[in-house]
């Protein structure tokens, strides 16, 4: 298990992410240059070596709730590897995907509305969620009953 010094030196050598300091000694490491509303990359990294990355680019199944991976047993490498593939998923936002009919099938939206507030639309589960930030919204069966809402809340696509 890598130090909190090492862990830090590691998270660190990313220009890109800016440190804020929390409670209880720990560390949060933001990406301002996010596409989404999600800017937190490397979230509470405590003196004990515990800490959180997001990874919302990986399969649910292998992220909490909030789409972080714990790091306490990662190795440099592993970090490393993680923290980059972060910062490269918010950097850009999603391409779509052919389905089986060889037509596009879109699996995330952007969604900009009054006061420049920004929803994420997301196919996910047969189901179209809408979050504000890490918060979901509302969910909906179909992207017709997605959009209509988002239309009629004063929201258009990015």
């Amino acid at each position: 298990m890598l130090t909190f010094a090492e862990k830090l030196a590691i998270i660190e050598s990313f220009p890109q992410l800016h440190k804020k300091e929390v409670s209880l000694g720990r560390l949060n490491f933001h990406f301002d240059e996010s596409v989404y509303d999600k800017k937190i990359v490397v979230w509470h990294l405590h003196p004990n070596g515990n800490g959180f990355v997001y990874a919302g680019h990986l399969p649910k199944k292998a992220t909490d709730a909030k789409g972080m991976v714990n790091i306490r047993e990662y190795t440099a490498d592993a970090l490393r590897s993680l923290i980059a593939a972060s910062i490269d998923h918010l950097s850009r936002l999603p391409e779509a995907k052919p389905d089986t009919a060889g037509e596009t099938e879109l699996t995330e939206e952007v969604w900009t509305g009054p006061n420049d507030q920004t929803l994420l639309l997301v196919n996910e589960d047969e189901l179209w969620n809408v979050y504000a930030g890490v918060n979901l919204e509302e969910a909906f069966e179909s992207y017709k009953e997605a959009e209509r809402y988002l239309l009629e809340e004063g929201f258009r696509r990015q």
